[in-house]
């Protein structure tokens, strides 16, 4: 019997070139609750590295409403939404997100799912689907999330969908080829913050555009929801938006604390996606008692409290504005909670994340591929649990290893 093992030798060579490269990614295990301190290795670390904006991760009323579910339905759903996996719970979940944005989105209706990674996929490849083979456009934002770029990319092998990358910071070349454009179905696809730089996209402008041009916009408002807009709503409730054509997907798993994703959209749409959407159909439903959380998560996001805590985020984002400077590290503009630092080479973000945690810090380097070659950075989070002297320590922290950095680089 040959003893070759063409599989593993590639593995094996492929994960060296990584080392070499200085690319390969650690898991680290945490032992705590998701908060502003984790427990990570039998130490504490002060963690200014995680989505969880609005500090809701482990809030009280959110850890009783999860027992409450599972007292109630149990812990599995034992199938998919199609087959009996719907739970009443799901229902009542869907129809609080369509009300969340039915200001933005007439006769919008919600569809839930476990993850934003399925939830994208679902709604670009779903999408692509009205029109016949070839027949689709689908405009991609360059600098959109992993999960978006799958699902341009898996819809033009299922559907032959035409790609176009465009840069949502000038959306000149976009409007050039949309002009040019003869094909019935077209599919604008962007993110709503961006997630390695905190920067909004102009949605205003991309709905002007998509309304010209007879296109559908969609929006991926991961890291909005929840924290823009006055009461939480996210991006279309702070552009002040209103349209048939936006297809909208909100993350639960971030500012919501819990754990899900969801596509909101004009009926007609969301139904053609029940009856097309593969990702959909083909999945086993979330546990209802994770919706039952959800619920009450929704009822802290746009009552008083969270006003309160995204209040406090903006506090945070003004010091930070105001107070941290370098003197050769690059801090990109963002009025969200995620603030990148900007310092070229991987090994240059590998050692200020390692100078960090030996201050007692947890912040990642961030490097190709999630971010552009020659733009390693540190992707610094807030959450609203942070105070404003947690903020003002890091400052000081970070100062003092810029100038370390600089001297060993």
């Amino acid at each position: 019997m040959s003893k070759l093992f063409t599989a593993r030798n590639m593995a094996d060579h492929q994960i060296a070139d990584l080392d070499k490269q200085l690319l390969r990614r650690k898991l680290r295990t945490t032992e705590s609750p998701c908060d502003t301190r984790a427990r990570v290795g039998q130490r504490e670390l002060k963690a200014f590295c995680s989505n969880d904006y609005l500090g809701l991760a482990n809030h009280p009323e959110l850890v009783s409403a999860l027992a409450e579910g599972a007292k109630l339905y149990g812990v599995g759903s034992g199938a998919s939404h199609l087959i009996s996996g719907h739970s009443i719970a799901h229902d009542l979940l869907e129809k609080k997100l369509a009300a969340f944005e039915s200001k933005h989105i007439p006769n919008a209706r919600a569809l839930f799912f476990s993850t934003g990674y399925l939830a994208n996929i679902n709604a670009i490849t779903g999408i692509s689907r009205l029109a016949e083979q070839g027949q689709a456009s689908i405009y991609s934002a360059k600098l959109n999330h992993a999960s978006l770029i799958d699902g341009v990319r898996l819809a033009s092998a299922q559907s032959k969908a035409q790609i176009t990358l465009f840069d949502h910071r000038n959306l000149d070349s976009l409007e050039e080829s949309l002009k040019q454009d003869t094909l019935p179905l077209k599919l604008i696809v962007v993110d709503g913050v961006f997630s390695m730089d905190g920067d909004i996209a102009p949605v205003e402008k991309l709905l002007h555009i998509a309304e010209q041009y007879d296109a559908l916009l969609m929006i991926d408002d991961a890291h909005g929801f929840g924290v823009l807009g006055e009461q939480g709503h996210g991006i279309l409730e702070q552009a002040g938006v209103h349209s048939e054509r936006i297809i909208y997907v909100g993350t639960l798993g971030k500012a919501a604390g819990v754990s899900g994703a969801f596509i909101c959209a004009s009926a007609p749409f969301i139904e053609w996606l029940i009856q097309k959407g593969r990702p959909y159909i083909y999945s086993t439903a979330t546990p209802p008692a994770i919706a039952h959380t959800l619920l009450s998560s929704l009822e802290l996001i746009e009552g008083d409290e969270g006003i309160a805590r995204r209040k406090q985020l903006n506090k945070l984002i003004q010091i930070w504005n105001e107070e941290m400077t370098f003197s050769r590290w690059e801090k990109t503009p963002s009025t969200t909670p995620i603030q990148p630092v900007i310092l070229g080479s991987n090994a240059n973000a590998l050692a200020a994340a390692k100078l960090l945690d030996e201050a007692g810090y947890w912040i990642p380097a961030i490097r190709p591929p999630t971010v552009p070659v020659g733009s390693s950075r540190l992707r610094i989070t807030f959450s609203a649990n942070h105070s404003a002297n947690d903020l003002r320590e890091l400052i000081k922290t970070l100062k003092s290893i810029e100038k370390n950095v600089e001297s060993n680089s």
